[in-house]
């Protein structure tokens, strides 16, 4: 099989798709690899390694015109002139964003599978977790940051200063995400609470490393309580494969102290604070009602090296298995196949469908038979 590394292009995307270790596995497997030239720079691996592990260095268009497209972030518009009937193999978050890469897919007949929607035998999501730890730990960092006052925040800094907690920190999830940023935050010595669904839960949380934090549970009423004297709050929600719930309405963050900042990791799925909009790591955020949002989509391009070597480390077994055993592997396994968004003209994620108003297109992916 031929498999493509392009180059990625979103804003400030330093990430790579494959290392050179895994270029030598699936080499020695007699697959070919075409490496975009600079794919790698930014993450720390030269373009001579690429081809000491048999890799070719190739333009954009030729990684593209690929059997399989492995990538880390969604196509962008300049890159939609390349989509074709191959698979391609990357976050792709389709409730998240307008509904013109989704159409582009369908026009293509592209195979659409994403990482973020892919579960292993015991229902987790083994490629999105390192993502959401590596942005649950970042954060922390960006909203104390963005406290500081010359970033027009209200100037608390989140931490123990001579054994006394400073500044208040609400988590909104207690997933990957949250349970991350609990700990940074709590590390830091600020003031924790951390929002959930289920108090069985915080059992164990309390016993793996967040002894300190408070837990409450999930609602309007309780998250309205605790926003109204806080300085940072972490949206740290995931509806799996849909858009994210919109847990503060824009009424509720008026009550927020002017100079708060608002950190929604959950963008990417279209946010769950009302007032979000996605923004970027050139320009990361906003100020509505005197909060400051920050809703950058991709937050763990800002650590390349740390962010490549944990997603690839999880990604590569896949791309074995789909360039060893081809996509029938996928389609046949009942935890793979939710990987797969969109199939030769037709949505295969019913979520998506939903969300992007274009169920006429969805049909379940076992009911295919190709």
């Amino acid at each position: 099989m031929k498999i493509g590394i392009p180059k990625e292009i979103k804003d400030k995307e330093a990430r790579v798709a494959m290392i050179p270790a895994g270029v030598a596995q699936l080499t020695a497997l007699g697959h070919s690899v075409l490496v975009q030239a600079d794919a790698g720079l930014a993450s720390g691996f030269r373009d001579t390694q690429y081809q000491q592990a048999g890799a070719s260095l190739v333009s954009a268009p030729e990684a593209w015109c690929v059997d399989l497209v492995v990538k880390v972030k969604e196509p962008q518009k300049s890159e939609y002139q390349y989509l074709g009937p191959q698979i391609v193999f990357t976050f792709f978050h389709l409730s998240g964003v307008d509904k013109t890469l989704t159409e582009e897919l369908i026009k293509k007949g592209t195979i659409a599978l994403a990482y973020e929607s892919l579960e292993d035998e015991k229902g987790k999501l083994p490629i999105l977790a390192p993502m959401s730890a590596i942005a649950g730990n970042m954060s922390v960092l960006m909203g104390a940051y963005y406290l500081a006052q010359f970033n027009q925040g209200n100037g608390m800094q989140l931490g123990a200063i001579l054994n006394k907690s400073y500044g208040k920190v609400v988590i909104l999830g207690d997933g990957v995400v949250g349970q991350h940023a609990a700990k940074v935050a709590s590390g830091m010595g600020a003031t924790v609470f951390v929002a959930g669904r289920h108090e069985k839960k915080w059992v164990s949380l309390k016993k793996d490393g967040l002894a300190t934090v408070n837990f409450f549970k999930l609602n309007k009423e309780n998250i309205s309580e605790h926003i109204i004297d806080t300085d940072l709050v972490i949206g740290a929600v995931l509806s799996r494969g849909a858009k994210a719930p919109k847990i503060i309405s824009e009424a509720m963050l008026k009550t927020m102290p002017e100079g708060s900042v608002i950190v929604d990791v959950s963008i990417d799925q279209g946010g769950c604070f009302e007032t979000s909009k996605p923004t970027s790591h050139s320009n990361p955020v906003f100020i509505k009602h005197g909060v400051i949002h920050y809703c950058v989509t991709n937050m763990p391009g800002a650590y390349p090296k740390a962010s490549t070597l944990a997603l690839t480390d999880v990604t590569l077994k896949y791309v074995v298995d789909l360039v060893e055993n081809g996509l029938s592997g996928f389609m046949g396994d009942k935890d793979k196949r939710k990987a797969i968004n969109t199939y030769k003209g037709k949505i295969t994620a019913e979520e998506v469908a939903k969300n992007l108003d274009l169920l006429e297109l969805f049909q379940a992916i076992e009911t295919i038979k190709d």
